[in-house]
């Protein structure tokens, strides 16, 4: 009986796999080939409009050893030119650097993006990881110039941009929010219950890529609390919907207000908490449930959200990141749903049940 199933499931599995393989990363620009490249450090090379026509041309991905710089450790810049159509998909970009080796910061148009491991004095290598960097919009160049800097250090061996996927992705979700948040808040270490206030004046924050963790952005060793803070106002196509607050993965803990009240929380946050009490909230989906009156449709809002980091990485470090209609979240799930039962299905016929 089993066997006859299978071969139903084989002559329609091309067909489901078309239809529902709708998630994932789609290369939007591939980069790979030639770009500039420097030996040396300065600042200045992550400029936009600094003039790099005198640097050496070198292909990416390879080491730099394979490119005519054998035996050379230490500092290196990167600098590659593209260009962007038009893109008004509101999907999330991410600039893909393939795997470093041995520690870098990257940057678009002048903006910083993200980094791996650690520079001398207190040297650590991230020789072996994918680099992945969100990118916001609000840093892209449509239908212009756009500039990659990457620099690069390397102790010994092989260094440089030396293998993997290199482009820029779009991140297409089949959960995506009506209205995107993610990009650009505000972000402050340290906790304090006024910092839900949707006065408070968080002028002197530090802006924050979200999603992203925060050991990316300058704040490599921290642990504990954290707050982030967005201003947004609701679309005008959404003021009728009954509404979803989607945070994506959130790691570890957190408690999110919506200008001044709880709309959600993942985990419990306690006094001396220890590492069991954060299980595996990290790998959990925040959707929270906006109560009416809670959100001002005709002005400003004030999304506040206390984070708690046990170890490691810290942070709103995955999407989705936004507003979503309460019909459409739930489609979303009646779907993930039937997609479980599936894979459930196939685990009967394979596995060692009777």
């Amino acid at each position: 009986m089993r066997f006859l199933v299978f071969l139903t499931i084989i002559l329609t599995a091309g067909t489901i796999i078309g239809r529902t393989n709708k998630t994932g990363f789609h290369k939007v620009e591939d980069l790979k080939g030639y770009w500039k490249f420097e030996i040396g450090d300065d600042k200045r090379w992550a400029d936009p409009k600094f003039n790099d026509e005198s640097w050496e041309e070198i292909y990416v991905p390879a080491t730099w050893e394979d490119e005519g710089f054998p035996g050379f450790d230490g500092y290196a810049w990167y600098r590659k030119e593209f260009t962007l159509d038009e893109n008004d998909s509101g999907n999330n970009y991410y600039l893909f650097l393939g795997v470093i080796d041995d520690v870098d910061e990257a940057y678009i148009n002048g903006h910083f993006v993200g980094f791996l491991g650690s520079y001398p004095p207190e040297f650590r290598t991230a020789a072996a990881i994918q680099r992945q960097y969100l990118v916001p919009r609000e840093y892209l160049n449509f239908n212009g110039r756009n500039v990659i800097a990457v620099k690069v250090y390397d102790e010994f061996q092989e260094g440089g941009i030396k293998r993997g996927k290199v482009g820029l992705y779009e991140f297409i979700s089949e959960l995506r929010p009506a209205q995107n948040l993610s990009g650009l808040w505000m972000f402050k270490i340290g906790d304090n219950p006024d910092w839900k206030d949707p006065d408070l004046d968080d002028g002197g924050w530090t802006e924050m890529i979200v999603p992203s963790i925060w050991q990316t952005q300058g704040f490599k060793d921290i642990n504990g609390f954290a707050w982030y803070r967005k201003e947004f106002t609701v679309d005008e196509d959404l003021e009728e919907d009954r509404l979803i607050m989607l945070l994506g993965k959130i790691d570890d803990l957190d408690e999110t207000y919506l200008n001044g009240k709880r709309i959600g929380k993942t985990g419990r946050i306690r006094e001396n908490l220890e590492r069991r009490d954060l299980g595996n909230n990290w790998q959990t989906l925040r959707a929270y449930y906006i109560p009416s009156g809670y959100l001002n449709k005709n002005g400003k809002n004030i999304l506040a959200v206390r984070v708690f980091d046990g170890y490691g990485h810290g942070g709103i470090f995955e999407g989705p990141i936004g507003l979503i209609s309460r019909d459409s979240y739930l489609n979303w799930k009646s779907t993930n749903r039937k997609k479980r039962n599936k894979t459930d299905f196939w685990e009967w016929l394979f596995g060692d049940r009777p």
